[in-house]
């Protein structure tokens, strides 16, 4: 998640907080329904983790955001970035 500085959240992403991520940042953008497993703890801004996300259409987000590497978390604007690590499926 990026410093509020940067264009992070204001507050922390709370358990159960859902957003589109997508695959680059040019035009057209490619996105994807995501919820990011926060399990009991909240995201706060400008922290790292590692996480797990459950996409609304897997078949077709996973096999995107594998390709690409990395995604970036969409809240009206950029809020943050992630690099792919390992497919859970």
């Amino acid at each position: 998640m990026y410093d509020v500085a940067d264009g992070g959240r204001s507050s922390p992403a709370q358990p159960g907080w859902a957003c589109p991520v997508m695959v680059c940042k040019a035009e057209p953008r490619q996105g994807y329904d995501a919820l990011p497993l926060l399990r009991d703890q909240p995201l706060e801004a400008g922290e790292r983790r590692q996480l797990g996300f459950v996409f609304l259409a897997p078949e077709t987000a996973v096999a995107a955001i594998e390709k690409a590497g990395r995604f970036y978390l969409w809240e009206g604007r950029f809020i943050g970035e992630a690099t792919v690590v390992a497919n859970g499926s």
